[in-house]
């Protein structure tokens, strides 16, 4: 099961910490990625990160203003969002993958490969 939560109204410019607990799982066992989804558009890759949290990968439209990171010891990946812009507001989705030491250690920017997914928490930026 995935929880997502710190979604919000926050003004252009302004920063979000939105995160993504994973439950039933031992640490390290799962890659993790963030998507989002506004109205009358396609699911995009926001970023994403590995079993072992060494390997992150971002879509293009957040490289330099987004951040993922994990928390092994509680299950829990943030995307740390700074700069936020109008085109950012979403309902922003959490999913992971069954991953884990007996695999490479890749992140994984395609919707199709996970396996889980939460059920999404909207961010809002105001202009």
């Amino acid at each position: 099961q995935l929880v997502e939560s710190g979604g919000g109204l926050v003004q252009d410019g302004g920063s979000l910490r939105p995160s993504c607990t994973v439950s039933g799982r031992t640490p390290n066992s799962y890659a993790a990625g963030w998507f989002r989804q506004a109205p009358g558009k396609e699911r995009e890759f926001v970023a994403g990160i590995s079993w072992s949290g060494r390997t992150r990968g971002y879509g293009d439209s957040v490289k330099g203003r987004f951040t993922i990171s994990r928390d092994s010891a509680k299950n829990t990946d943030y995307l740390q969002m700074n700069n936020l812009k109008p085109e950012d507001t979403a309902v922003y989705y959490c999913g992971s993958k069954n991953t884990g030491p007996f695999s490479v250690d890749l992140d994984y920017p395609r919707w199709v490969d996970y396996d889980y997914w939460g059920r999404g928490t909207q961010v809002t930026v105001s202009s």
